[in-house]
């Protein structure tokens, strides 16, 4: 009866503390060691490196394994990134900063906070070749690239603007149909993403699509279905709308200066938010700054596995400290930073 009540207990254990762990290997003497996590919030900036988007940061061993793991992700399907790059510690702020760090390995793919993902090395070596995961969606992005790879062959075969007109109209159906197929709204975003983009050949064909396929409010309905609060949703209709709106407006259909007040006003509360946001973001940076600034070294230390909700135990194996002292240092921030509880301390930091 007691091995049943410890199975049980463990079992519970196991669901309360659902982790995920994104692991791999790089290459040590090509790749600098540091090895990040970002999570894509912006389906426009899924090609690049951007500093707003990483979320964690861990250095690879002397063999090249890095894992990083925890339990903050969201519960439902998110873009998540992982990358490595050769940039300087004085270069990666500049090249994170614009989303271009050109000199870089990067894998796109799908995961929520219970997910495992392993990167192992692919032929020759190649890193984030390969995803073996617990979640069946997690390497739908690495099969539009292969796809996408295929469509860039047919185009070289032969060089002619009469193969590349056939091309542009064959593959931008297959990818439209493949990413329908695959049965993931995130998927079909990285697809609609590629199709769209203003600078490739294929937006002509784009623009002329949208006048009459239903498509594209289906998988608006696909992803209100899937994924009613993700920011991806809400981007996506957006996006729909302005594009309608222009077709409409070159069309001749829309001329009245109404309009294009509201239009007018519409892009300026655009731009009055981001403003507002960006403030935001750098008075709470600072705040946070402020606060961290009253600690020491050592209890900053200890700051941040509080904010992991790892126990005194924990924190002690971590830090190679005894528990005693960890419990010092912890009651030592609470009186610092004016708190009472790990809850206070967390609703400090992390908003």
């Amino acid at each position: 009866m007691r091995v049943k009540i410890l199975f049980v207990f463990l079992a519970i254990t196991s669901v309360c503390k659902a982790q995920y762990s994104f692991s791999g290997y790089t290459n040590p003497e090509e790749w600098d060691r540091s090895v990040y996590l970002s999570i894509v919030e912006d389906y426009r900036k899924m090609s690049g490196v951007y500093s707003e988007q990483i979320i964690a940061k861990t250095t690879a061993d002397s063999a090249g394994y890095f894992e990083f793991k925890g339990n903050i992700l969201d519960t439902e399907n998110r873009i998540y990134r992982i990358h490595i790059d050769r940039c300087s510690e004085i270069q990666q702020d500049a090249n994170h900063f614009n989303g271009h760090c050109s000199d870089s390995e990067a894998l796109l793919f799908i995961a929520k906070n219970t997910d495992s993902l392993k990167l192992p090395f692919s032929f020759d070596n190649q890193v984030f070749c390969h995803v073996e995961s617990n979640n069946p969606k997690a390497n739908a992005f690495v099969k539009i690239d292969s796809l996408k790879n295929d469509m860039r062959f047919a185009y070289g075969e032969f060089r002619s603007e009469a193969n590349r007109k056939l091309n542009n109209k064959k593959w931008f159906k297959t990818l439209q149909y493949y990413g329908e197929a695959l049965d993931e709204p995130l998927a079909e975003l990285y697809i609609y993403t590629y199709l769209s983009d203003r600078s490739s050949e294929l937006h002509s064909y784009y623009v002329e699509d949208l006048k009459n396929n239903t498509y594209y409010d289906n998988l608006k309905t696909r992803l209100e279905n899937t994924y009613p609060n993700a920011t991806y949703t809400k981007q996506y209709i957006n996006e729909l709308e302005a594009d309608r709106y222009m077709l409409a407006a070159s069309a001749g259909k829309t001329t009245s200066d109404w309009n294009l007040l509201l239009y007018s006003i519409l892009g300026l509360s655009v731009i009055l938010n981001s403003f507002f946001m960006y403030s935001f973001w750098k008075r709470n940076k600072s705040k946070i700054e402020d606060l961290k600034a009253k600690l020491s070294k050592q209890e900053q230390v200890v700051l941040e596995h509080l904010l992991l909700d790892k126990t005194n135990k924990d924190i002690a194996e971590s830090l190679f400290l005894s528990v005693s002292t960890v419990k010092t240092h912890t009651n030592n921030i609470y009186k610092k930073l004016n708190v009472q509880s790990r809850d206070d301390a967390k609703s400090l930091f992390i908003k």
